[in-house]
């Protein structure tokens, strides 16, 4: 009798637990769902205002941006609703496929790739729609590493096993991202790395070698060139030359002190008539806080934080290694493509011509961005308490 009670219990007590986990589950995915939502709204508001000038002048149409991005919104949220519903283990078992198709986009786009603002990033798909094949290599990169330290975590302690499966992939993307040229990218897509292998089983001294050694790299690259030089020397002093290189460091900030605390209101800016290039893409943030002020600006910025704090709870959450470092590389693609954009906008960083995720108009970027958050949720949903899992 004593034990059939006891029997009954446990089943109760681990029915009880279950819910519990159910529902700490469901509201880990709502947390990082409504920052995402409300970045994308703010993003629609912002293209609308910032691309009417240029809308106008290119398609006599003020609204033709706006409602190309509103179409690009609702086949997003199909994308991040269908991700959701994808077990994220499946992606280990597709990592190399994955991969090799963002190499095999990366090359395409080299020979096929139609050139804008001195990059060839872009594979046009017809009149009015564009692939940027960069976009999907953040994914193919930060899956294929999750994959392979996961494979390799007995492993890692020898330095082989380590540096080859981290080096090969890093280096063949770096270089065809140099090709194109897209730095900011291949930083990204490097940081991402890194906080993939950090929450991996490798030891630490691996982790602090990659992150010296790949950020003198990128410092050696960013003074390579001539043109990256110039915009170097422009973030450190865009007044000196603020007509040249600096110009639209330059009216990024006077558009954002122009907005003061609360902005100059909506659909109000200046910048947008033709001053700031690129208004409703990489300098979206710029009209954001011309308009709405320093008060706006806080918000996006909150918002971000936001998505990073519980995108890397539920990385901590995650039910095995894969899910762990799948989950942080995501959250640290996101999280630090926002960081690269803004800080460039205000002049805290060089420039990079990085989109602002969920924000900045742009079909490649927001489905990818929107697939990634998917996965976040799908990931979110199936966590579990660190101490149950010890």
């Amino acid at each position: 009798m004593t034990a059939g009670v006891t029997s009954i219990t446990r089943a109760r007590a681990a029915a009880r637990s279950k819910a519990e986990r159910r529902t700490t589950n469901a509201r880990m995915a709502t947390l990082l769902l409504v920052p995402i939502a409300i970045l994308t709204v703010i993003g629609l508001g912002a293209t609308m205002s910032a691309s009417a000038i240029i809308g106008k002048e290119q398609y006599d149409d003020q609204l033709f941006y706006f409602t190309s991005q509103l179409k690009w919104v609702g086949l997003g949220i199909v994308v991040l609703v269908l991700a959701t519903r994808v077990r994220y283990q499946r992606y280990r078992r597709f990592a190399i496929p994955i991969f090799l198709l963002s190499v095999v986009g990366l090359i395409a786009v080299l020979q096929f790739g139609v050139v804008r603002g001195g990059s060839r990033r872009w594979i046009e798909l017809g009149s009015f729609a564009s692939l940027q094949p960069s976009e999907f290599a953040k994914f193919g990169v930060i899956v294929l590493l999750a994959m392979v330290m996961e494979k390799k975590e007995k492993l890692l302690n020898d330095f082989w096993h380590f540096l080859i499966p981290v080096a090969v992939p890093l280096g063949l993307v770096g270089v065809l991202m140099l090709k194109q040229p897209d730095l900011g990218t291949a930083v990204v897509i490097y940081g991402a790395a890194i906080t993939v292998i950090t929450v991996s089983a490798a030891p630490i001294r691996y982790v602090i070698m990659t992150t010296l050694s790949g950020t003198a790299l990128g410092m050696l690259m960013a003074l390579a060139e001539p043109y990256r030089r110039a915009r170097v020397i422009s973030f450190l002093d865009p007044f000196s030359d603020k007509l040249g290189d600096g110009w639209q460091v330059v009216q990024s900030q006077l558009a954002l002190g122009t907005g003061g605390v609360f902005g100059v209101g909506l659909g109000a800016s200046r910048a947008r008539w033709s001053f700031l290039p690129n208004a409703h893409t990489d300098f979206i943030f710029a009209i954001i806080g011309e308009e709405t002020g320093f008060a706006g600006g806080v918000i996006v910025l909150v918002l971000f934080a936001w998505l990073t704090v519980v995108g890397f709870a539920i990385s901590y959450r995650a039910p095995d290694r894969f899910g762990r470092m799948l989950a942080a590389g995501l959250v640290a693609w996101l999280s630090l493509q926002a960081l690269i954009n803004i800080g460039g906008v205000v002049g805290a960083l060089p420039v990079t011509g990085m989109p602002l995720p969920f924000v900045s108009y742009g079909g490649s970027a927001l489905l990818t961005v929107m697939g990634a958050a998917g996965i976040l949720v799908n990931i979110a949903r199936q966590g579990e308490p660190r101490a149950r899992r010890r």
